[in-house]
Formats: C-alpha cells, sequence, structure tokens
C-alpha cells in the first residue's frame, strides 16, 4: 500500500468528508477523491460508503482505519522522541487527569510550571475516562488508581481520602454536626454515586444516605461540590488536597473518611527520555512535596 494514499484516506476518514479533509491536507476535493479511489482499486475493496451527508466507513474501511490510526499515533510518539532537545524543553504535552485534581489542584499551579518553561505547550484533558497512553491518546497521566497497562512507566505521587467540608458562614448558620447521625439534618452535597470516580468516594456518600439525609444536591463532578459548599449551600464530600488551597473550608466529623486512594503519575516507556515528561514530572513531584509541607506546618494533616 502506498504511504501517501494511506495518509490521505486516514485524513478523510479522520474527518468524515472529502473537503474537510482537502482542507486540512492542503489538497482540492478532487486530488484526495482520486487518491481515495485509486486505494480502493488497488485493495480491489470499498472503504466508504458515500451519501449526500458525508463518508461512512464500511468494515473493511474501518479496519484500515484502526491500522492507520495506530500508525499515527506511533509516528507522533517518533516524532515527539526526535523532537525532545537535550537541553530544552518545548513543544506539546498531553496531560490526562479527572476533572476534580486537573481543575482544582493542578491548573492553578501550572503558572510556576509555565514561568520555567516557557515554550512548554500543555493539552490538559480533563475526564473520568482512561485515556490509552500507549496508543498515544495521551503522553502523561495523573490518576487515582494505580495503571493497569504493562508497557507503562509508573511513580506512586501521594494518597487522597474523602473527607466532609462545609463553609464557615453555612456552619454559622446552621450549626456543626457533632456526630454523624447529625448529617440527617443537613443538605448533603457529593459527586453522584453512579457517576465516573473513585470509588472511595462513592462508597463513602452511599454510607452516608444511611442516615436519611433530608435534602441533597449531586453533581458529576468534585469542581461542581466545591462551588456549592464555597457558596454556603451545605455539607460537601470533597478530596483532602483542596484543604491549603481554599482555607474558607472547614473539616468537619474528623472520624468520618473514606479509604485512602493512591494518586500514580503514568507515562509510555517509549517516552522515557522526553525532556517534556521529565520537566511535568519533576514539576507535580516538587508541588507535591511543596503540599505536604505547608499542611503538615498548618497540622492539617
Amino acid at each position: 500500500m502506498d504511504w501517501d494514499k494511506l495518509r490521505i484516506f486516514h485524513a478523510v476518514a479522520d474527518a468524515g468528508s472529502l473537503t474537510h479533509a482537502g482542507d486540512v491536507l492542503h489538497l482540492s476535493q478532487s486530488a484526495v477523491s482520486r487518491q481515495v479511489r485509486a486505494l480502493e482499486e488497488s485493495l480491489n475493496t470499498t472503504l466508504f460508503h458515500r451519501h449526500a451527508r458525508g463518508l461512512i466507513l464500511t468494515e473493511q474501511g474501518e479496519l484500515l482505519f484502526d491500522a492507520t490510526r495506530a500508525m499515527a499515533k506511533r509516528l507522533e510518539a517518533a516524532e515527539a522522541r526526535i523532537r525532545d532537545s537535550e537541553e530544552e524543553v518545548f513543544g506539546q504535552l498531553r496531560v490526562t487527569t479527572t476533572i476534580g485534581f486537573g481543575s482544582l489542584w493542578l491548573a492553578p499551579r501550572l503558572p510556576k510550571l509555565y514561568e520555567k518553561y516557557p515554550d512548554l505547550n500543555i493539552d490538559l484533558m480533563l475526564e473520568e475516562r482512561v485515556l490509552d497512553l500507549p496508543m498515544r491518546e495521551a503522553d502523561v497521566a495523573i490518576r487515582m488508581k494505580e495503571p493497569s497497562q504493562a508497557d507503562l512507566i509508573r511513580k506512586r505521587l501521594m494518597s487522597v481520602r474523602m473527607l466532609l467540608y462545609a463553609s464557615r458562614a453555612y456552619l454559622e448558620k446552621n450549626g456543626t454536626p457533632e456526630t454523624i447521625e447529625d448529617i440527617a439534618g443537613h443538605r448533603l452535597i457529593s459527586q453522584n454515586p453512579h457517576s465516573a470516580q473513585v470509588g472511595a468516594g462513592a462508597n463513602l456518600v452511599q454510607h452516608l444516605m444511611t442516615y436519611d439525609v433530608k435534602s441533597m444536591l449531586t453533581v458529576n463532578n468534585y469542581f461542581g461540590v466545591l462551588q456549592a459548599v464555597i457558596n454556603d449551600l451545605g455539607i460537601g464530600v470533597l478530596p483532602n488536597y483542596l484543604l491549603y488551597d481554599f482555607p474558607d473550608l472547614v473539616r468537619i466529623l474528623p472520624d468520618v473518611q473514606s479509604v485512602e486512594v493512591p494518586v500514580f503519575l503514568a507515562y509510555p516507556e517509549e517516552l522515557r527520555h522526553s525532556k517534556r515528561i521529565f520537566a511535568f514530572r519533576d514539576f507535580v513531584q516538587d508541588e507535591i512535596i511543596a503540599y505536604r509541607k505547608q499542611m503538615k506546618n498548618q497540622a492539617l494533616i
């Protein structure tokens, strides 16, 4: 198979239309169409169903697209290794983590990384879905459990627990619960137990709900939970890494907490020499060390 035709096929399959693929490739629609037809003829198969709204891959087209997608990911990894300078850190680094950790802990600390490496471009992908690092959906991940893939380099960064918090204003108005049974008289704010999240948080919420909580607000991520808590709506189930950054939060019922959740940083073996990975890994580790010192100095952990 001709590499150039495969490149054009991949662009068409990814874009879903000849016109959009032509814009990406800087080719005319007719030139793109000729290349796709030539590839189909060389394979003696139809790769696309053509209709007025665009192109849909056939079964054979799906097979070939899977192959070209894997090839594209490998080429991106090779390019990343080639472009890595021995002395400089520059270029794009795709980082994936959960919505809560990424928006509430990581993103506010990124100015320090950019101050040191102004030519670094971070693509921060915040979602609960675990992206496939070996298939290059991301370069590096921070996850709330140990990655299962064997061909990843991983490092345990810290541990997190889910605790109960409220704002000072809410507690002044509604009183501070003294026992877990007192939760029934308050509004509980939590991540939805059925949404994608760390199991420890879901288990704690389900346990609290057995105390006949009269009112609840559930949100599908911890950013929303935090916003409700700091705006005096009720008692929230939140990760303990928030307490230093949000000093107006008050921890309540210190004996009520989730089990420990490990936090891991992971990246593919093939990026083990990447200067961008090293820079990001060292930055995160330094920030965690500083965070622990601050928490200890304030006797918060």
